[in-house]
């Protein structure tokens, strides 16, 4: 069992023990980019279930995103839209059946701060999924309720609970901890989009009811858990699939040699500028944009109000940022890299001048996550170092998936700087 499961009077104490541990261990080697596909459970994640006929217009008043699209391929009566007809029908082995996308949002308070993240998946329904005996779809259950699923940050999913209880008011949905039921994976790696599946992994063409309709998101089907799926990461298409499983299970294509602990995807997304949870995008305090959460995905500036709507719409559309997210590098002077030499809230400082330009946020091994100035990153200066550690020098890496318009943008904020 996970350490950051446990009775809720002792979640957080735990889950900082844990965090402190996990980040003291040696980080793993490089060749990331070379050993995919990866696959671990995310133990810095639970999951927490939403479920009852309000559940879409409940979370669609708070969360960042537009969640009615979890709900478009949902019957009349279910609690989602009936507008995309085609997504509706049974499904047969002949006929494709779509699942709705996971979605990634966020809570904000009222101020426009940043304070969860949440990945949110629509579970199958009976009829959408293999019977036991795997030759047809499982019987239509026409009283069960509409649900969610999200997976959300384990350090402060009672926090969490306790802030949608507060907002749920005379709604009609449930809102529980299921973290003893169900697990997050990830799988990832460099080769994940660049090979063709049906041929690097035949299997996955004939798993699951409707078979050959999505060689990426693979059907489990063992059991009374038929139909639970691999998803493309709803942030990047680079960052692999991402999933909700049964806790007594192993998800399917997780091989046991390409099974790892959850401080490699820690570096991988820290290579690619990839914020997770309430500890990397600090909990009441950071802007959504200045954290890439725009380019990620978590935000939808035509779904109509959510909490915090009025500061992020502001910002996006005056369209001046001034601090980014970045993915950072720890070396010597000498340019090897340093490991275990950096921790988080360290600020980082120009050499030359003496002035701060940014703060690490996330650290781990080399690699880091910082908050810096555009102006100061956009120079590329080799004088930036650790503040009260001189020796450690700090390399700004622009991240690949940036749009080519956020480059153009912060190039002329600081050339007009």
């Amino acid at each position: 069992m996970s350490p950051l499961r446990g009775p809720a009077h002792l979640r957080t104490a735990l889950s900082a023990s844990f965090r402190r541990r996990f980040h003291a261990q040696a980080p793993p080697g490089g060749g990331l980019d070379e050993s995919g596909p990866l696959a671990c459970r995310l133990e810095s994640r639970s999951v927490v279930r939403f479920r009852g006929p309000d559940t879409l217009k409940f979370l669609q008043g708070l969360l960042t995103n537009d969640v009615r699209r979890l709900g478009a391929a949902d019957p009349p009566g279910s609690g989602g839209s009936s507008s995309d007809t085609s997504a509706s029908c049974i499904p047969t082995q002949n006929l494709e059946f779509r699942p709705p996308p996971p979605l990634y949002a966020a809570l904000l308070t009222p101020q426009g701060r940043f304070l969860y993240d949440l990945f949110l998946y629509r579970p199958p329904r009976a009829d959408e999924k293999l019977d036991r005996t795997g030759s047809g779809p499982g019987s239509d259950d026409s009283g069960e309720p509409f649900t969610l699923m999200a997976d959300v940050d384990s350090a402060f999913v009672d926090e969490l609970l306790d802030c949608f209880k507060k907002y749920r008011l005379r709604s009609k949905v449930e809102i529980d901890n299921v973290a003893k039921e169900y697990f997050c994976w990830q799988r990832f790696g460099s080769n994940h989009l660049t090979k063709v599946p049906s041929a690097q992994e035949p299997e996955t063409a004939s798993v699951g009811w409707g078979k050959g309709i999505d060689h990426a998101a693979i059907s489990s089907t063992q059991g009374n858990d038929v139909g639970w799926q691999w998803f493309k990461d709803p942030r990047l298409d680079h960052l692999g699939f991402r999933g909700i499983f049964p806790s007594n299970s192993i998800p399917p294509l997780v091989e046991a040699d390409k099974e790892v602990g959850e401080q490699h995807y820690l570096i991988w997304r820290y290579q690619k500028g990839i914020p997770e949870g309430s500890y990397e995008i600090p909990k009441g305090e950071a802007v959504p944009l200045e954290y890439n959460l725009v380019g990620l995905n978590a935000i939808s500036f035509d779904k109509g109000c959510y909490v915090g709507q009025e500061l992020v719409a502001r910002t996006h559309h005056r369209g001046v940022i001034r601090k980014r997210l970045f993915p950072l590098k720890f070396l010597n002077d000498k340019g090897e890299e340093l490991q275990q030499a950096v921790s988080p809230n360290s600020e980082i400082k120009d050499g030359e001048s003496n002035k701060k330009v940014g703060a690490v946020t996330a650290a781990l091994g080399c690699h880091g996550l910082g908050l810096v100035r555009l102006e100061e990153a956009l120079k590329q200066s080799s004088n930036l170092c650790i503040k009260d550690k001189e020796e450690v020098r700090v390399k700004i890496i622009k991240p690949d998936w940036w749009p080519i318009e956020w480059m153009q943008l912060e190039e002329q904020q600081s050339a007009a700087a």
